[in-house]
């Protein structure tokens, strides 16, 4: 039903059939990583994202991830992507750096070349914090693709 009379809402799709997602996962963290990946490909599929129109790549770190979602968005065979990641706080300012510049980043790529960017790298205070997280945010970071992927495809 809709929310408003004589007012167009798109409506959320989480259809994933035909889509075209790749993912791209920092191996800095790794446990983690590989629990966000798992919880992220185990949802794609749940939502009808064929196995075969899924690509994965991975980096060393978390500062990597723009650069290879910049040539995945511009490649042309994809309908959205994924960034999966852990940078979890030590002791010196690195924490902050890294996850300034790659949320910025990441932010930047989307916007530059118009494909949906599913932000998943955790920023955490401790590892306790990112494993607590990995299945929660894995899972909503494919959903969010999917769903980003087919508004884009609506909208004039």
């Amino acid at each position: 039903m809709p929310r408003y009379e004589n007012i167009h809402e798109y409506e959320n799709d989480l259809n994933g059939k035909g889509l075209r997602i790749a993912v791209v996962m920092s191996r800095f963290n790794q446990d983690v990583c590989e629990g966000l990946l798992s919880a992220c490909t185990a949802e794609l599929i749940e939502l009808g994202v064929a196995p075969d129109l899924i690509r994965i790549a991975t980096v060393p770190g978390a500062l990597e991830i723009p650069l290879v979602l910049q040539k995945l968005a511009n490649s042309g065979k994809f309908d959205a992507l994924i960034a999966l990641g852990a940078v979890i706080r030590g002791e010196t300012y690195h924490f902050e750096l890294v996850s300034n510049e790659m949320g910025a980043a990441i932010t930047r790529v989307g916007l530059d070349t118009g494909i949906p960017i599913a932000n998943g790298v955790l920023t955490t205070e401790d590892d306790d914090q990112a494993i607590a997280r990995t299945h929660e945010k894995g899972s909503d970071c494919a959903r969010a693709a999917v769903e980003m992927a087919n508004l884009m495809k609506v909208l004039p």
